[in-house]
This record gives structure tokens, sequence and C-alpha cells, in this order.
């Protein structure tokens, strides 16, 4: 009997060094011998302005007329089923140029989103309209946002330069489990990967070049040393507790039979 507590001991060890974190994000993210850090590079990725490539999806309208891109449009809905009033679809094709109402077709690819409007906004002023104001953005651009917020999934980047802060506000906030001071950006291809760690209580990290978002970004938020603690201990409480009465129940029994 008196070599039970080492038993429950023994047992304990056995239990802590198998058990892991349920969390299938938080193993993903932690497989650092397959992408790189780069906060630990001296030269950080600067975030140049989007430039229009083939399948991009381009919402034009003229801001003169809010309906259509020209005038004289007839009423129609536009390719993603929207409202025209909103600004009708236009898809890039794979020779870079966009299809457009009466002047036809445009080159675009390789344009910021304010190159491509100038230069529609200038062709539709030389050969149709007298004072166009183009609106052009480019609506499929998307970040993916996982981890400790409150609401994961894919946004939609609406702007030239979205800053990670802002991401996050508009996914409702970080959960309390968030490790706000270990936020992951993967950037890049799948082959060759990079990983910009941004720590939002740092002032100078937030306003970073490299904190400004990318089409094709995934940012991920990890827990924090507590939440994992925690998560680990329960995972130990739920396998150690049948062990433990498994091995109560084999004592009461060895109990009885000794009698």
């Amino acid at each position: 009997m008196r070599q039970i507590p080492y038993t429950y001991f023994i047992i304990g060890i056995l239990l802590l060094c198998t058990s892991c974190s349920n969390k299938q994000y938080q193993s993903l993210f932690q497989q650092k011998s397959l992408i790189s850090d780069s906060s630990a590079q001296k030269n950080s990725t600067i975030v140049d302005r989007y430039h229009i490539k083939s399948q991009d999806i381009l919402q034009i309208r003229n801001l003169q007329n809010i309906k259509y891109i020209v005038d004289d449009a007839p009423m129609a809905t536009n390719i993603s089923g929207g409202n025209a009033s909103q600004g009708q679809t236009f898809k890039v094709d794979e020779d870079g140029t966009v299809a457009l109402p009466v002047v036809g077709r445009i080159k675009v690819s390789g344009l910021t989103r304010a190159e491509a409007a100038k230069q529609i906004e200038d062709i539709y002023r030389k050969n149709l309209l007298k004072d166009p104001i183009i609106d052009l953005k480019i609506i499929n651009l998307k970040v993916t946002l996982l981890g400790e917020v409150k609401l994961q999934g894919n946004y939609v980047l609406t702007k030239d330069k979205t800053t990670l802060v802002e991401l996050i506000g508009e996914a409702g906030g970080l959960t309390d489990r968030a490790n706000e001071k270990g936020i992951k950006i993967i950037r890049g291809s799948e082959i060759n990967p990079e990983v910009i760690i941004i720590d939002l209580s740092n002032i100078r990290s937030i306003n970073a070049q490299n904190a400004l978002l990318q089409s094709g970004d995934i940012i991920y938020v990890s827990q924090n040393k507590r939440a994992v603690r925690n998560d680990n201990l329960q995972n130990i409480s739920t396998l150690v507790q049948p062990a433990l009465l498994l091995f109560n129940t084999a004592l009461i029994v060895l109990t009885l039979i000794r009698r």
C-alpha cells in the first residue's frame, strides 16, 4: 500500500506528458520548423499598393450618376447580383483587360486602384461623358482571421490600406483568451510563407508597415499562456478522472479478495 502514492505520481507524469491542447489552430501554427519568423529579420516586408491582376473583380460606378457607369446605360443587375446603384461589377480577363460599356476593353492589369479609376475616367471623358467621376473598388481582396477573436472568418479589404487593428475591430475584438503580444500574419505562397509577429501592446508594432494587410493574408490570434494552461489542466482532468476511478475500483477489489 505504500506504493500507492508513487503509482499516482507516475500516472500523473505520464498523463502530463501525453496531454495536448484540443485547439486545432494552436497546433497548426506552432510548427515553427515549417515556417520562418520574419519578425527576427532586419528587413521587414513593406506593403505596396495593390496592383490589379487578371481574375480580379472590379466594382465601378460613375459618381455623377450613382446608378450607372454611363448615363444612358440600361437598368440591369450587376454580375454579383447587387443593385446597380452600388456600381456594376466587371471581371478582369486573362489578358489584363476589362470590358466596359460603350468604350470597350481597357487595359487595367498592373495598375493600382487609383490609377485604373483615373484611366477609365479619362477614357469616358474623352469619348462619352462631360465630367465623369469614376469610383473603382476591387471587391475580391480578402484576408482570413482565425483564433481568439469574437468573429472568425474571411474579411474583404475594401480600401487601399487596412490595418490589423481595424480588422480585429471589425471582428468584434479579441477574446479574453487571446495572446495580444504574439499575433501572427502568415503571408506569401504556400511554398515559402512569411510569418510576421505583431505585438499589440507595442504601439510601434501596431503602426508598422508590415502590419498593413495584403490580400491573401492569414491572421492567427493564439491563446495566451493562461488559456493554454487551463486547457491542458482540463485535458489532464478529463483523462485522470476515469483512470483514478478504475484504479480505486481495482484497489477495492484487491482489498476484498485479500480479506
